[in-house]
């Protein structure tokens, strides 16, 4: 009785102890059971922390010693560069592992003053995974037939997993997965099955996946379609079609074409008929083939009613609207509805052709003029005609801006001299599309804006050189006229005093001299460079102006002598 009460105490203890230490094969200072490859390395890691320095360590495989440190140090000559030791913990790493370093691994540590301390493990080395292959039989499959995939790889132990794209394939009524998962059955085969499938192999140590394999399912051809685009009642003669024919299949289809039941010399899955005729109406079909079921399907007819339409909308448009000379290009383009138009253009009643300056370009219904010219305005027209028809469209004007050029000032009436308290009236015109802007200048001084400039009851203090100014205001450019003199004499002046006048001014603007004379040019000269043409701004009037003051202001003294003394 107490030795069955003692034999239970020692089951129960057994059995806690059990519990404690998890019931694993490492027992003491070693971890569980390693798992480890071929080629590779394992740590064998003790649960020891660093602290008193060990009197001795021993390793060994099964019963033989591998490894010795104490005062003498022994290392195995099969172990030699395969072991480093870890003095710190007691710990061992292996290197360069083969099958043959399977098995149980034990250490024994001895502290001072210690029990030794043990420990025992289990090695496991492992073929890792590589050459992960899948075949199949067959590579075409007929739909609905069956197939098999078979999954090869080297390493031990293997386990298998299928892939369909990135979906796990499991079994069913259709697929079975037999031979330890290495073998994938599928039956009944449909035109979804074709993939990509890949073989997943996995062991303890590692895994690897084969390269995907996509299967050739052979079907159809099915649902064969016809479509027409664009799809109408009519077509224009001369407009574009195009038919596409589809189905599915595996391979694709090879497509002919048939009209009125006839087979045509066109293959593929479009047929274009462009510039179409009438002699091109008729019923249309496809038919598609497959090669590999030598099957064949014929689409529904489509009918193609071609006529023949008169030409008619004719219609211009500009690319652009305002266009300043000789910085402006412009693209006039043309359309219509008809059969086969032709285009011919027109400048007012001639015939526009090409030259340096004038391309027609997309078979006549555009033309492009560079540099254009006020000369370039129109109207021009397109005209459009077929073999029975023709028609024109509006005419359509270009507003070209030019200018401003030859300014002239006029005055009236023309007189060489004006009576004081006379009225006279200044008109400045000038070539520009707009219509320039004029200002006047009196000797260089801003009057008034207008083409015209009025000098009513006209005083002595309105002579001098009378010039204008005209702006566009699209070209952005100025030219100013060349001056005008306006002579005012006092009332009741003889014609002796007139001649008095005469002779006094050519007196003075004979004393006035060469340097006179040369300062007159010279300003002249920068006059007509900087500010006569192409000016963005107005500019000054010229000194000359005042020289011209001078001389009426110097032979003030002499018109009023020459009058009393006639």
């Amino acid at each position: 009785m107490l030795l069955q009460e003692n034999m239970e105490k020692a089951v129960i203890h057994f059995i806690f102890l059990g519990v404690i230490s998890g019931l694993t094969e490492g027992a003491g200072v070693l971890p569980d059971s390693l798992n480890a490859a071929v080629g590779g390395k394992v740590m064998f890691t003790t649960t020891l922390t660093p602290g008193t320095p060990f009197q001795s360590v021993n390793w060994k495989f099964g019963a033989e010693d591998m490894f010795t440190w104490n005062v003498k140090n022994f290392t195995k000559p099969e172990y030699e560069d395969r072991i480093t030791f870890i003095m710190s913990t007691g710990s061992l790493e292996l290197k360069n592992l083969t099958l043959n370093d399977s098995g149980e691994y034990s250490v024994s540590i001895l502290l001072p003053g210690e029990r030794p301390q043990t420990g025992t493990t289990i090695l496991n080395i492992k073929e890792p995974v590589s050459n992960v292959t899948v075949t199949s039989e067959p590579t075409e499959l007929v739909e609905f037939s069956s197939v098999s995939l078979s999954c090869s790889s080297s390493g031990s132990p293997l386990s298998f997993l299928w892939l369909n794209s990135s979906s796990e394939v499991t079994g069913s009524d259709r697929v079975q997965i037999t031979d330890g998962n290495s073998t994938l059955t599928i039956n009944n085969v449909t035109r979804y099955d074709k993939g990509p499938f890949s073989c997943q192999v996995t062991n303890l140590v590692s895994e690897g996946t084969s390269d995907a394999v996509t299967l050739l399912i052979i079907f159809g051809p099915e649902n064969t379609n016809l479509i027409i685009s664009p799809s109408q009642e009519y077509y224009d003669e001369g407009s574009d079609i195009i038919l596409t024919c589809s189905a599915d299949s595996g391979p694709p289809a090879f497509v002919q074409w048939f009209l009125n039941g006839a087979l045509m010399s066109d293959t593929g899955s479009d047929l274009s008929l462009m510039n179409v005729h009438i002699s091109q109406s008729g019923k249309y079909s496809c038919q598609a083939f497959n090669n590999k079921t030598l099957m064949n399907q014929t689409s529904r007819t489509v009918a193609v009613s071609v006529r023949r339409s008169p030409v008619s909308n004719v219609t211009v448009t500009s690319s652009s609207t305002g266009l300043v000379e000789f910085n402006s290009s412009v693209s006039l383009s043309c359309s219509s509805s008809g059969s086969f138009p032709s285009f011919l253009w027109l400048n007012s009643s001639s015939e526009v052709t090409g030259s340096d300056r004038v391309q027609i370009t997309d078979g006549g219904s555009t033309i492009t003029i560079n540099n254009v010219t006020r000369y370039d305005q129109g109207p021009f027209m397109c005209h459009v005609f077929n073999l029975f028809s023709e028609g024109n469209s509006a005419p359509l004007n270009l507003t070209i801006y030019h200018g401003p050029e030859n300014t002239i000032l006029t005055i009236y009436p023309t007189k060489e001299h004006h009576q004081e308290g006379s009225d006279i009236r200044l008109s400045c015109s000038a070539d520009s599309g707009p219509p320039a802007q004029f200002k006047w200048f009196l000797n260089g001084d801003l009057l008034s804006d207008g083409p015209e400039l009025k000098l009513m009851n006209v005083q002595q203090n309105q002579r001098g050189n009378h010039s204008c100014q005209a702006f566009n205001e699209k070209t952005l450019r100025y030219e100013t006229s060349q001056p005008s003199v306006v002579s005012v004499v006092p009332p009741g002046c003889s014609g002796g005093c007139i001649a008095g006048i005469v002779i006094a001014v050519l007196v003075v603007i004979g004393a006035v001299g060469g340097g006179g004379y040369y300062v007159y040019n010279t300003k002249k000269q920068q006059q007509s460079s900087n500010t006569i043409r192409n000016n963005n701004k107005a500019e000054p009037q010229s000194d000359d102006n005042e020289l011209e003051e001078d001389v009426y202001e110097k032979s003030t003294g002499t018109d009023k002598a020459a009058c009393q003394s006639g």
